[in-house]
This record gives structure tokens, C-alpha cells and sequence, in this order.
């Protein structure tokens, strides 16, 4: 889900991008349709400079403090960018323009100009990249502090017969739901069940836990072993792995060891 939803941002950016260029391009020229081929014909040097700049440079060089060699392949990326520009003025010239540059205007053969418009959609992107990482950042932290106040509490709180049940971690098996009700399976064999929905419950457990099944939760500390079609708990109790849960299950558990 997170990787189409990056796909759709990267998308509609893009997108946007082309709407704003054949604007400009299109006040210049008088003709949207020339400036559509125009900024078509653009397209592949700005998104080429804009992701080798956002997603190479800046990681590789800028933020591991290595400003001198940004600064220089920076001034790489710059001049092969202007010249693949001048490559796209050229070929606007002979097909778009038929060799009239005074139909062209001032934007599309004033190769400063291009840059300008090239750059200011490269920090566009970065500033982007800048705010939507930054609300990572934020909610990375938000759900680290959710984590350490469910450690700390240190138990699972459920109303079971009317009264408060406070199940600790290290004893809970697995979690099973039935219908309406979740039961509780213990590692010493007992079971306490409540009236809870088990995608409710599982929000309050920590990473320790993890859904395998749409009716199962278990508690990855109490794992014997397993495979691609279930797991092995203590006390040798088997749970099966749910068909829809079984790749983000084994990617998990792997990483679990």
C-alpha cells in the first residue's frame, strides 16, 4: 500500500509539473499544442536531473557531509543538464518552430531561462521530499512512543466477565478470535476471553506480537519454529498462516530470527 501511494505522489507531481511548464511555454509561444510537444520533449532531462539529484547527490554526498564532492558533481549534473537542454531546444527548433526562433520566444531559446524552470522543479521535488519525510520522521517518532508506553504498561488490559483483566506479555501465547470475542491463550494453559474485536486488540499490543492470521496473534518470543504454512508455538501448539498475511508473515519472522 505505502509503494502505491508513493507511485500516485511521484505521479500527480509530474503531472502538475507538465501542467505548469506547457503554461509558461504556452504564454510564450501562443500555442499550448507546441508547448505540450515542447515540454514532452523536456520532460525526460528534468525528471532525469531531478531524481539523480534528490535521490543520489543529496543522500550519497549532502547528508553524509561530503559538501565538496556535491558541490562538484552538482556542477556535473548542471552542465550535462543545460547541454541535454540545448539538445531539446534544438529539436523544438527544427520540429516545433520549423527553424523560426522568433516563434519560439524567450523562454524556450534562452537556455538560462531553461535552466531556471529545470532547477526550480528539481528544489520543488526536494522540498517535497523534504516535508513528506519529515512527517515520516514525525510519525516514526509517535508510534516509537506508542511502543514504549505499551512496554511499560508491561500487560494487555482486557474487560472480561465485567472486571478487568491484566494479562503480561511474556505469558500470552496467542490471541484467538471467535465471532464476536477474543480468546486469550496463555502460556501455563489458561484462557481469558472478552467481548473485543481482535483488529482492536492488536493495536494494543507491542511489536513483539504479530498477526498472522485474520483469527490468530502471537507472541513471536514464544515461536519453536517455523514455516511457510504455519508456526510452532510452546507447548507445541501449531497455528496456520493466513494466505493473505503470509508474505509480510515470513518477512517478519525472518527478521525476528
Amino acid at each position: 500500500m505505502k509503494k502505491k501511494t508513493i507511485a500516485y505522489f511521484h505521479i500527480l507531481f509530474w503531472v502538475l509539473v507538465v501542467l505548469i511548464l506547457v503554461l509558461i511555454f504556452g504564454q510564450s509561444w501562443h500555442s499550448s499544442v507546441k508547448a505540450f510537444y515542447f515540454v514532452i520533449f523536456l520532460l525526460p532531462v528534468v525528471m532525469a536531473t531531478s531524481y539523480f539529484f534528490n535521490f543520489f547527490l543529496v543522500p550519497k554526498y549532502l547528508l553524509k557531509g561530503k559538501y565538496f564532492h556535491f558541490i562538484l558533481y552538482f556542477i556535473y549534473t548542471l552542465i550535462a543538464s543545460l547541454y541535454f537542454e540545448t539538445l531539446v531546444l534544438l529539436v523544438s527548433f527544427i520540429y516545433l518552430a520549423n527553424f523560426n526562433m522568433s516563434a519560439m520566444g524567450i523562454y524556450s531559446h534562452d537556455t538560462i531561462i531553461l535552466g531556471i524552470v529545470l532547477y526550480m522543479v528539481v528544489f520543488l521535488g526536494s522540498f517535497l521530499l523534504m516535508i513528506r519525510q519529515y512527517h515520516l520522521n514525525q510519525r516514526m517518532i509517535t508510534d516509537l512512543k506508542e511502543e514504549k508506553n505499551k512496554m511499560k504498561k508491561g500487560a494487555l488490559e482486557l474487560i472480561s466477565n465485567r472486571k478487568t483483566a491484566r494479562i503480561p506479555y511474556e505469558q500470552i501465547l496467542f490471541i484467538e478470535s471467535l465471532s464476536d470475542y477474543v480468546k486469550v491463550h496463555m502460556v501455563q494453559g489458561k484462557t481469558v476471553t472478552s467481548k473485543e474485536k481482535i483488529s482492536r486488540v492488536e493495536g494494543l499490543l507491542p511489536d513483539t506480537f504479530l498477526r498472522i492470521h485474520r483469527s490468530f496473534i502471537i507472541n513471536t518470543e514464544q515461536i519453536l519454529n517455523f514455516n511457510y504454512e504455519g508456526v510452532i508455538l510452546t507447548g507445541d501448539k501449531e497455528l496456520p498462516i493466513g494466505r493473505s498475511y503470509k508474505k509480510q508473515v515470513r518477512t517478519a519472522l525472518m527478521i525476528h530470527g
